[in-house]
């Protein structure tokens, strides 16, 4: 009989979850953890900011599948998480986050780091529990693993106190369960598919929005014949770009303004769609919308038909309802006249995605970019204006993980950590993180961690001086004097870049950017390309708020 303390425990449950890879940043109260991560195989990767661990581990479950791991230790590690794990929340990522906490047999008496962390991560959590039994140590992480990816995906809590980490244990026990056996399919209410493929089939014009949820989807796939099917325009987002060739991106505004049938799989009536109303959809457009979280449809505009369900197995479902109504000659007619509207906003575009400007246009350089980069390239967005504009621009080649930004709680600072993950699950895959220069400044430190544990990828920053999505519309409401805050310089972050280790370039002019690019490709360590930037008013009168 031999023991050993209950860090190797934690790992060895870690493991039965099939978790190879874990990101953290040291603490005294997790450091068992670490030690049984080495006996396990299962690599530690440290950062520089805990939020990055959050950011990385959140990434790793969208890259994968599978729920990503952040060990954080007590009080100001886990706190210094927060936002990480508050984006994974608000994105449906799935994530396992395993925080230190004071001894036990201390709690209330003002223990190094002690502090009331539940309290902290309960509104952002699916499920958060303090583990004070070493025997329960793999049941609950078991049980952590089966919340975080089944139903809505979502972030859950695990609290470990330093004396449960340290205690004994006897090696080979206690028993491990069963490890989670992968999503299954979720197919929506036989009667509601009909309903819907009987709006459908009467539509005349009729538009299709595919949301992140689809990227938990056992059925994903089907997607793809679904869009070539339905016979609508089809406009995917947030984890769902990618999933079907670059089309009908310019569009989307005019076809919801005038759509009479809307076909929402996994996306919520938020913001980016206007909370579902009028100007921005047509006043009398039929709504179906197919969701995880049955409370989800109705939330900002009636659903006429309810659908809950995983995206892709209920698209098989109305697949198999037969005609759905694409040889309509109205829906013909439609779909020339989105196309329409497709070539004269790309029309519109080519001055300044051909710009000779410098400082370079920001359209110039978004299609420098999207030329320069492979078709197996991972694209990560980590900023403001700038990304938003390379969404309307880039072409996303390749799926899943062709595409990734924070999501919906429009958190900046997550791209170092998103580019370290993705260099983790795609080690033959480039990786290519597009910075604003404000974003730039939040964790730039994390090239250190990258270069040292030799995650390479490639950094392009868009560089105005300016926190430009809020200073646009901070100058029209009360003028270029009185705009405090959102001003920057043109600061050589390649400079910071290669005193970490890593390759730097500045370019200032637009025919230097795809040379520069391609360098930083085959630098084989991280690499920052500084792009001075100039405006543009392609994004005027986007929101910030």
């Amino acid at each position: 009989m031999s023991f050993g303390h209950a860090g190797k425990l934690v790992a060895r449950a870690l493991r039965n979850e099939g978790v190879d890879v874990v990101f953290t940043l040291c603490g005294g109260h997790v450091m068992s953890i670490y030690d049984g991560c080495l006996d396990e195989g299962i690599r530690v990767v440290d950062v520089r900011h805990e939020q990055t661990a959050a950011f990385a581990a959140d990434a790793w479950s969208r890259l994968t599948g599978r729920a990503g791991v952040a060990i954080l230790t007590a009080g100001p590690g886990v706190t210094n998480a927060v936002t990480g794990i508050a984006n994974a929340f608000r994105a449906q990522s799935p994530l396992v986050v395993i925080g230190g906490q004071g001894p036990s047999h201390l709690s209330g008496k003002g223990a190094l780091q002690e502090m009331d962390l539940l309290s902290v991560i309960r509104a952002i959590t699916k499920g958060q529990v303090s583990i004070t039994d070493p025997a329960r140590i793999p049941e609950l992480v078991a049980w952590a693993f089966r919340t975080a990816m089944s139903g809505v995906p979502g972030p859950v809590y695990l609290e470990m106190p330093l004396d449960l980490l340290f205690a004994p244990w006897e090696t080979g026990g206690p028993r491990l369960p069963a490890p989670y056996p992968g999503r299954p399919a979720m197919p929506g209410d036989a009667g509601r598919v009909a309903e819907a493929a009987a709006l459908l089939r009467e539509a005349d014009r009729p538009v299709v929005l595919i949301g992140s949820q689809v990227r938990w989807s056992p059925n994903w796939e089907v997607a793809r014949e679904f869009a070539e099917k339905v016979g609508a325009p089809v406009y995917v987002s947030g984890m769902a770009r990618g999933l079907l060739p670059a089309r009908w991106v310019r569009s989307r505004k005019a076809a919801l303004a005038e759509a009479d049938v809307a076909l929402v799989f996994g996306t919520p009536l938020d913001f980016r769609l206007g909370y579902g109303g009028a100007p921005v959809w047509h006043e009398d457009c039929k709504l179906i919308q197919v969701d995880l979280d049955p409370a989800e449809p109705g939330r900002n505009r009636d659903a006429t038909v309810a659908i809950p369900g995983d995206s892709g197995t209920v698209m098989a479902q109305l697949l198999a309802q037969g005609d759905l109504g694409a040889d309509r000659p109205a829906r013909r007619e439609w779909l020339e006249r989105l196309a329409a509207v497709e070539e004269s906003r790309l029309a519109a575009m080519q001055p300044e995605l051909t710009s000779e400007a410098a400082p370079v246009n920001p359209l110039r350089l978004c299609a420098e970019i999207d030329r320069a980069l492979p078709d197996d390239a991972i694209v990560i967005g980590d900023g403001g204006d700038f990304v938003a504009t390379a969404a309307n621009v880039l072409r996303v080649r390749r799926y899943p993980a062709g595409w990734m930004d924070p999501g919906p709680l429009g958190t900046l600072g997550v791209g170092m950590g998103f580019a370290m993950a993705a260099r983790l699950a795609y080690p033959e895959a480039p990786v290519v993180l597009l910075l604003g220069d404000g974003t730039a400044g939040l964790n730039l430190m994390e090239v250190e961690a990258a270069v040292r544990q030799n995650l390479p990828f490639v950094v392009v920053i868009g560089n105005d001086a300016g926190w430009t999505q809020i200073r646009r519309g901070q100058v029209q409401m009360f003028g270029p004097e009185r705009a405090p805050a959102t001003a920057l310089d043109y600061t050589h972050y390649e400079r910071v870049a290669e005193a970490l280790g890593a390759h730097g370039e500045w370019v200032e002019r637009p025919e230097e950017i795809g040379p520069a690019i391609r360098r930083a490709l085959s630098a084989g360590r991280v690499a920052v390309v500084n792009v001075k930037m100039g405006s543009s008013d392609f994004r005027a009168g986007a929101i910030s708020v």
